[in-house]
């Protein structure tokens, strides 16, 4: 008896979904928990992994198409129940119809399509559990096989940077010129993306060329998570009263603490010693002394919050999403680095739960990875306030000793930023709390693990 594959509910406020992207075709073996479609809702990016094992017998729904929870968008059927009723026109016909396939080209001889089908489907699986959903993309863009590129990571998996590599190498030849390296919200179909003809398999016949990339000058529209960004953006400003104050901290003595434990933090801990946890930690003390930026307004008060939800501003190379840190001011040094990597590790590889996304009571943003001397960042509803990191460079300072001596040294410095609702929040409450932050990143005496 085939399985029904339906569209899941991905929390309780959400009603409907839309299927962004198939990672299967019609006739692909599949594994339960294996991921088998990608979808977007207002809340959440994600993979969906297939219910039960066997064959993708029927897509339903094509991609780019929104339905409602618990729709069925497509069948698995058991690979004995494939077998004894095979699918596999019906299946190419709906794909065929759909508005994001690719016409399939008529066969030269009875013989000619199923020449390449099993080295394309053995090469896809090969390539699926070698890559995540980030590199894949990455190739898809650049017209890349990724059997041909060399993997560098854990088990031969091919990373961020293999794919990179790969592709500047290859721009160097005469090749077809790509399109921009922002994500385009029109993919073409998986069959019109992929290279039609293996290195041992012989040339099938003609097939139409693939979707041209994006280029200067094209209309392309929003994808789910850009219009669910540009709406709540604007929603804000509307909302709330944005003030911003810039706070310069010499992160010098934390610079170089953790240039000496990072080694040993990693070995002992598992996990990379980064800097967010220091500007994590030191706003969650912040707050304690200042609970009113820690708050929200609901209706006609003042919610007090009993604890601090942090929200961990991701960029992500197709938006930005903001997961949250729960209960952050329970959490020890360690524990707030392994719940920043392990949110921003399932951010990027769409496995956050809608719940993730919810409830932060104060946010952190980090656009000094890009370069950023400061930001000033919109605040993330329903927040009063939010803080941007700048990026850590080293600048000559005129430092005071305990004598009272002026000398000038090259020092780490770092440009915070607090966006706040100056409906709640007071400037001089603004000031004192940054001042606070300040104070504890520059006096930094807490054990990190």
């Amino acid at each position: 008896m085939p399985t029904d594959i339906v569209m899941p509910q991905m929390g309780e406020s959400i009603v409907e979904g839309t299927i962004t992207k198939w990672l299967k075709k019609p006739g692909d073996k599949i594994q339960r928990d294996e991921p088998l479609f990608e979808i977007s809702t207002d809340k959440v990016d994600a993979e969906i992994p297939a219910p039960a094992s066997g064959v993708l017998q029927d897509i339903k729904v094509a991609e780019g198409a929104t339905v409602q929870v618990n729709t069925v968008v497509g069948t698995i059927a058991a690979d004995g129940e494939a077998a004894a009723a095979p699918k596999p026109a019906p299946a190419a016909e709906k794909n065929v119809a759909s508005p994001n396939a690719t016409p399939a080209p008529a066969p030269a001889t009875a013989k000619a399509q199923p020449v390449p089908a099993q080295p394309v489907a053995a090469r896809e699986e090969d390539e699926h559990a070698r890559s995540s959903p980030l590199v894949r993309k990455i190739a898809r863009e650049h017209d890349v096989d990724l059997s041909q590129v060399e993997g560098t990571g854990l088990g031969g998996r091919i990373t961020k940077q293999d794919i990179l590599a790969f592709i500047e190498g290859q721009s160097r030849a005469p090749v077809m010129e790509p399109g921009e390296t922002g994500v385009s919200p029109v993919q073409p179909s998986e069959d019109a993306r992929r290279p039609t003809v293996s290195a041992a398999a012989p040339a099938p016949a003609p097939r139409p060329s693939p979707a041209a990339a994006v280029i200067p000058g094209d209309l392309v529209p929003l994808t789910n998570m850009r219009k669910i960004i540009a709406q709540r953006m604007i929603e804000s400003r509307r909302t709330s009263a944005h003030v911003h104050c810039m706070f310069e901290v010499d992160l010098t003595r934390i610079v170089n603490l953790r240039n000496k434990l990072k080694s040993g933090f990693e070995q002992r801990n598992g996990a990379r010693l980064t800097f967010m946890p220091f500007f994590v930690r030191a706003a969650i003390i912040a707050l304690q002394q200042f609970p009113i930026v820690n708050a929200s307004t609901e209706a006609e008060g003042i919610r007090y919050h009993r604890h601090v939800n942090v929200g961990i501003a991701v960029a992500l190379d197709w938006g930005l999403i903001v997961p949250v840190l729960k209960n952050a001011d329970e959490l020890n040094f360690l524990g707030l680095q392994r719940g920043i990597t392990d949110l921003g590790e399932r951010a990027r590889n769409k496995k956050l739960k809608p719940e993730e996304v919810e409830g932060s009571t104060f946010t952190v943003t980090n656009p000094g990875q890009f370069g950023a001397v400061f930001g000033l960042p919109i605040i993330n509803q329903p927040n009063s306030a939010i803080m941007g990191v700048g990026g850590i460079t080293k600048t000559p300072l005129v430092v005071t000793d305990a004598d009272g001596n002026d000398s000038i040294a090259i020092r780490s410095v770092v440009h915070l930023t607090l966006g706040y609702d100056h409906r709640l929040i007071d400037g001089a409450v603004a000031d004192q709390f940054m001042a606070f932050v300040k104070k504890t990143l520059e006096g930094w005496g807490e054990d990190v693990g």
